[in-house]
């Protein structure tokens, strides 16, 4: 599923406009992406939790020469899928 699909299925279900409803997704992608950025964790009850991870300095290698390489630390994005949503990939049935 594309952003396209996705804005579609959303206006569909909301019984919005499509542009509306763009909209409103590009609102919530930018607020996340902003929250993230600046350290702090969005979390979605049931859906998951976003945050920044650390990640440290190491030694790779380029797969054409083999030399080895060093990577610097970095931050970088983390999703943690919540309970409702492990449950609904599984197929499992909520109790």
């Amino acid at each position: 599923m594309n952003k396209a699909e996705l804005i579609e299925i959303a206006a569909k279900e909301a019984d919005i406009s499509k542009a509306a409803a763009g909209k409103a997704l590009d609102g919530i992608i930018n607020a996340v992406v902003k929250a993230v950025s600046k350290g702090d964790t969005v979390t979605l009850v049931g859906f998951g939790t976003f945050k920044s991870a650390k990640r440290a300095a190491r030694t790779g290698k380029n797969p054409q020469t083999g030399a080895s390489i060093k990577i610097p630390a970095t931050t970088v994005p983390k999703f943690t899928a919540g309970a409702g949503f492990k449950t609904a990939v599984a197929g499992k049935k909520k109790k």
